[in-house]
């Protein structure tokens, strides 16, 4: 389906930006259909991993990336017929999911992966190239952010809370690593679309930063009864 015909709303950031939240909130009160493109790199990651193929071979991992098995039901991922779901929120699985998105022969690989959630009513997408390179027609686009330390703090506590034991210091130390690596790759870096509406979300709580992007939402689609 021609996804420019369909409503779409992106939301991007950082990790721990709380885009994938605010993503599905938002879905669920519009009712639309909502792409989590972070989950696709992760299982990517994963599979280069089981593979033991190394993470500098591009053309294997494209390969693993265009012809991956993969079933989303009812908020559980399976990946050859192997609930993943947990698997893949790990913070390993984050680090190897964006060492495998420096690759412009992977992310070309999920583009057509991604451009196909675009469906009736309309979609939510949360990623990092959303607005500026899957969907750069979108009529809503968002980029969330918020400070390296408050980031950690928000994946502490939900590491804390599965019963984890984490470092909150090796956290900071993490998302900042990974923060280098994804605004300076040589393709589709972490930034900004233009025209984006950037909400800084340090010292927002989730429902000030929802009633934020219903605002853009009503704004853009005043049809809309959200």
């Amino acid at each position: 389906m021609n996804s420019q015909m369909i409503r779409i709303v992106t939301i991007d950031g950082p990790s721990g930006s709380g885009k994938g939240t605010i993503a599905q909130l938002l879905a669920k009160r519009l009712g639309w259909h909502c792409l989590d493109s972070g989950a696709l790199y992760r299982l990517v990651g994963l599979l280069v991993h089981r593979a033991s193929i190394g993470f500098d071979n591009a053309a294997k991992i494209a390969e693993y990336a265009e012809k991956m098995n993969v079933r989303f039901s009812q908020g559980r991922i399976n990946l050859d017929d192997d609930d993943v779901t947990d698997l893949i929120r790990t913070e390993t699985a984050g680090n190897n999911a964006s060492k495998v998105a420096a690759f412009p022969e992977v992310r070309q690989a999920l583009l057509k992966w991604q451009r196909d959630y675009a469906r009736q009513p309309g979609l939510v997408a949360d990623g990092r190239d959303m607005g500026s390179v899957v969907f750069p027609s979108a009529e809503v686009k968002i980029f969330l952010d918020a400070s390296a330390e408050e980031r950690a703090r928000r994946r502490y506590n939900q590491l804390k809370e599965k019963g984890l034991d984490v470092n909150l210091r090796n956290l900071i130390a993490e998302i900042r690593e990974r923060d280098e690596r994804d605004r300076n790759r040589s393709v589709a870096p972490l930034k900004a679309p233009e025209g984006a509406l950037v909400v800084e979300s340090t010292d927002l709580g989730i429902d000030e930063v929802l009633e934020k992007v219903l605002e853009k939402v009503r704004s853009t689609f005043p049809d809309l009864v959200v």
